[in-house]
């Protein structure tokens, strides 16, 4: 049965740890014994980070990758070698109506909130099953729980996400006992990737902390915690489901969720998709 993964002396990677939660996480798993490498398509924030995990002790490397790129993501496996843990975190937001996003941005979203999840764990896994040890990690978000206005791409890729690790544990569960899946579905945190979105009842729905959202994914990982929907109200949205669709329509409205796009101007540019960087909206 799969009981996490001990982080001391283990090799983690990191997708789009060049900033944000993957930096934070980066970090966090270092502080516990951990040699990390960090894929990013920054390098040059990737190797300030090695300097921050290195100077903590850390073993630590960095490539750039283009996680949506089948051929790079198998041609850098190959040079990281097998790793105990690997962290899908890498992601984009175009914070657009449907009407308003490209071809193009629809696109890049899906390619790397939900097919890069694909070409990376399938490079990595085999030696997990191999060595029956390891885990696989999801960094997805609670609108994979719950639809929100301007994320028609993004809430669809990240339910993607959701299906993706749930639908992979039930596979490990009967082929594997030491290799399992973790996947985190947290309202907004306070990385820059959400700027300007914001919660009308921050009591309820609190705009998370990143640090604190790193050491609980780090943890999880560690203790074979397979799910955490984060802030506590959010664990109530699968169960909310059971309400008709107008009635659930009206509790997200009376919380404000749907209008929580409304100030949205995420980080730029939209370039750089491998470092979980959203792209402007339209003015």
């Amino acid at each position: 049965m799969y009981h996490g993964t001990p982080l001391r002396e283990a090799r983690v990677l990191i997708t789009g740890g060049a900033r944000g939660l993957g930096r934070s996480m980066a970090l966090e798993a270092a502080r516990r014994g951990a040699a990390v490498t960090i894929w990013d398509l920054d390098l040059e924030r990737s190797e300030a980070v090695v300097a921050e995990l290195t100077a903590l002790g850390a073993t630590a490397s960095a490539a750039r990758v283009d996680v949506t790129d089948r051929g790079q993501v198998a041609a850098a496996a190959l040079e990281a070698g097998a790793q105990d843990v690997v962290i899908n975190n890498a992601g984009i937001v175009t914070g657009k109506r449907l009407l308003e996003a490209s071809d193009e941005d629809i696109e890049r979203t899906f390619a790397l909130n939900t097919l890069a999840l694909f070409w990376v764990t399938r490079a990595f896994l085999p030696g997990m099953l191999e060595r029956d040890r390891g885990t696989v990690a999801t960094i997805a978000s609670a609108a994979g729980l719950a639809w929100v206005a301007r994320q028609t791409d993004y809430s669809a890729s990240k339910w993607a996400a959701i299906g993706f690790t749930e639908s992979l544990r039930a596979e490990l569960r009967t082929d594997s006992r030491g290799v399992g899946t973790f996947v985190m579905a947290p309202f907004y945190i306070d990385t820059g990737m959400f700027e300007g979105a914001a919660t009308t009842f921050p009591r309820l729905l609190p705009i998370l902390k990143e640090q604190e959202v790193a050491r609980r994914a780090i943890t999880a990982i560690e203790r074979g915690t397979e799910q955490i929907i984060t802030p506590w109200l959010a664990r109530l949205l699968p169960a909310a489901r059971i309400l008709p669709v107008r009635l659930f329509d009206r509790g997200l409205d009376l919380l404000g969720i749907n209008h929580s796009m409304d100030g949205f101007v995420g980080r730029s540019p939209p370039s750089a998709q491998g470092s979980g960087r959203a792209a402007r909206p339209a003015p």
